[in-house]
């Protein structure tokens, strides 16, 4: 099965295209003649712009938006890395389910759907509403032992390309990728040391609030994995499978499907950031697809950012995760697209345009 997997993923990637070069220059031409200073929209241009090279056309619609939130537990909490068990972990879950949980409140204000996803729950979910496409009921502990086969590595890659493509036949036009997992933070930097070749220090935070002697642990429980493992860097399968999580698996698939559907996807915070590591080993391209929302606090926002070579827009001291904060970039896109798509142009008012320079 492992063979199989690996051989639709090459066949699924090697359709994967750059963004539209000419729907993005018409983009930017349309920004130019809007009645305002050029550029004055930083950011918000550019990602609009962007959005037109991956729809394939300088006309631009954000109608329906989704959140996709992967959930799974981490067989490294035994090691002491987080404040709380796992438990949280189902319990946060059925909350995406029941409406209540803190990335619904945003979603409902920014007119967005919430999917939650159980890749790899270690409880058995009953709340309806939660998509079951469970890998394991956890992972194995990653300072003891590979976190996963590369067989539920690549199958959880194709849970999330899977469901990317789903999304975009039922007319979704965006989506935001979010997670629940406690330990997350700890599978994450692990990920990030490896693939940025970083030291534990430099990419390691203190997730959900580690005591200074928590994060000493937290950092030597990585070290040791990664020791352990010793991973090939430049072969995402083999990281993943050795110090990733299933909800990791399943937003690195997401991320790709994005790229082979052609639909936007819009990165959270660090567990998404290591997802997009991930997702750009397999397949450069996946840049072209993805919009980072805001730099989180973790440390290891910074360097992964710089590595996927995004622009996040949102400078908040964020550390909620569940996708809250890719939400929070889905008014300022509609924002734009109103002045985008609404505005008078130069030609309207009867004024010269300002120029480039």
């Amino acid at each position: 099965m492992e063979e199989y997997y690996r051989e639709q993923l090459a066949v699924l990637l090697r359709g994967v295209r750059p963004a539209d070069e000419n729907a993005m220059r018409a983009a930017a031409r349309r920004w130019d003649g809007i009645a305002k200073p050029i550029g004055g929209l930083g950011e918000l241009e550019r990602m609009i712009i962007k959005l037109a090279g991956i729809r394939g056309s300088e006309e631009v619609s954000l109608a329906r938006k989704g959140v996709v939130v992967f959930c799974a537990d981490n067989g490294v909490v035994a090691e002491g890395v987080s404040q709380t068990d796992s438990s949280v972990t189902a319990v946060v879950a059925e909350n995406f389910a029941r409406g209540i949980a803190s990335v619904n409140r945003m979603a409902t204000v920014a007119g967005a759907d919430v999917l939650p996803v159980d890749i790899g729950v270690a409880a058995d979910l009953q709340e309806p509403g939660i998509r079951s496409c469970k890998l394991g009921r956890g992972t194995a502990n990653l300072y003891r032992e590979p976190a996963m086969t590369a067989e539920q590595a690549l199958a959880g890659i194709h849970t999330g390309i899977a469901i990317a493509g789903e999304l975009k036949d039922a007319g979704y036009d965006i989506l935001a990728v979010g997670e629940m997992g406690i330990g997350n933070t700890t599978t994450s930097s692990a990920i990030a040391c490896i693939v940025l070749g970083e030291e534990p220090e430099a990419v390691t935070g203190r997730g959900s609030g580690l005591s200074d002697e928590g994060l000493r642990r937290k950092l030597e429980v990585i070290r040791g994995a990664i020791t352990l493992h010793h991973p090939d860097p430049s072969d995402a399968i083999a990281v993943l499978s050795a110090v990733g999580g299933f909800d990791i698996a399943g937003i690195t698939g997401l991320m790709l499907g994005g790229a082979i559907y052609h639909i936007p996807v819009v990165l959270d915070g660090m567990i998404t950031a290591a997802s997009a590591l991930l997702a750009q080993l397999l397949c450069p391209q996946v840049t072209d697809y993805l919009l980072a929302s805001h730099l989180g606090r973790e440390p290891l926002c910074v360097p992964a950012m710089q590595r996927l070579g995004l622009r996040p827009v949102i400078r908040a001291d964020l550390a909620l995760g569940e996708g809250t904060g890719a939400v929070l970039l889905f008014p300022m896109l509609d924002q734009a697209l109103a002045v985008y798509g609404e505005n008078c142009t130069f030609a309207d008012i009867r004024i010269d345009a300002y120029r480039r320079f």
